[in-house]
């Protein structure tokens, strides 16, 4: 079983905000992505390169996983903030309008040739038709050792944008979502769902979060403290799944088990294949309990 880390909530901070990601260093998200690309004015890119590697570098941020957004990498900026958090070392970096595997590719070479970690690995943006028309292309990257890639986010508004689909637009993009998300299992990576921009919309963020569970993701990237606790509920093991996960996993645990391929347990009949998904749920409830959130 690869790495289980809880990326239920992914909490998007403007760089450029120093107040902010103070803030950030005590809110109970999974993930705080520090944006460096769309959330921080080109005049205020420089000064926030420079913050931001520092505030990566002292490590202020606890259990939480830190992700920060460059700028494209084919821009001098992005070239920039990858010489800058290659020795500041985040757990990942975000690159955006990734429409092809050779970007990340790129990417990762170029976080090597400065040093970076292997341990800083490379989220990768879904968020124009290219993109999603190419997903399994782009996930394919997660099987070269350069890559570096663990995980697809979408950026619904780009898409909504891109594709013309008036607003709402949710119902529409599910095709487009489940592409992504099948090409991020096929290679064994995450997938992040985007965002809800209206954060005063209690009831259709929840909704939102229920549906992207359901659809399979991992997790959310927010765009506002409020959301952490929803999506946090959301996108953490239901009780009663978990109490059954909890089962599966003892009933084949049992030595009179072993070897079966099928159990009866509770008068359904249980395949082997089940008791991964069960030790896997399992496995991530007790990384949200070391967490503590």
């Amino acid at each position: 079983m690869s790495e289980i880390r809880p990326r239920r909530s992914v909490l998007a901070m403007p760089g450029a905000n120093a107040r902010a990601l103070e803030k950030a260093r005590s809110l109970p998200a999974d993930v705080i992505l520090i944006d460096l690309e769309d959330g921080t004015a080109p005049a205020a890119k420089a000064a926030a390169r420079e913050s931001v590697a520092a505030a990566v570098a002292a490590r202020g941020f606890g259990a939480r996983e830190v992700v920060v957004r460059i700028n494209p990498p084919e821009t001098e900026d992005g070239e920039a903030d990858l010489a800058a958090l290659a020795a500041a070392a985040p757990d990942a970096v975000l690159v955006p309008k990734v429409k092809t595997s050779d970007a990340l590719i790129a990417v990762g070479s170029r976080l090597r040739r400065l040093g970076a970690p292997a341990s800083t690995r490379v989220w990768a943006m879904i968020e124009t038709p290219m993109a999603v028309v190419n997903a399994a292309e782009i996930a394919s990257a997660a099987r070269d050792v350069d890559a570096r890639l663990s995980a697809l986010v979408v950026g619904p508004n780009d898409l909504l944008k891109a594709g013309r689909i008036p607003p709402p637009g949710r119902a529409a993009l599910v095709p487009w979502l489940m592409q992504v998300l099948a090409a991020a299992r096929a290679y064994e990576i995450e997938a992040i769902d985007g965002v809800y921009t209206n954060f005063k919309d209690e009831a259709g963020f929840e909704a939102e979060c229920r549906q992207g569970r359901e659809l399979g993701f991992d997790g959310k990237m927010l765009i506002h403290p409020s959301q952490i606790g929803p999506a946090n509920a959301a996108f953490a093991p239901d009780p009663e799944e978990l109490a059954l996960a909890r089962r599966i996993a003892t009933v084949f645990d049992a030595p009179e088990n072993h070897g079966l391929g099928v159990v009866a347990i509770e008068g359904r009949m249980v395949e082997r294949l089940h008791v991964e998904a069960a030790r896997r749920l399992i496995a991530m409830a007790e990384a949200i309990d070391r967490l503590g959130a």
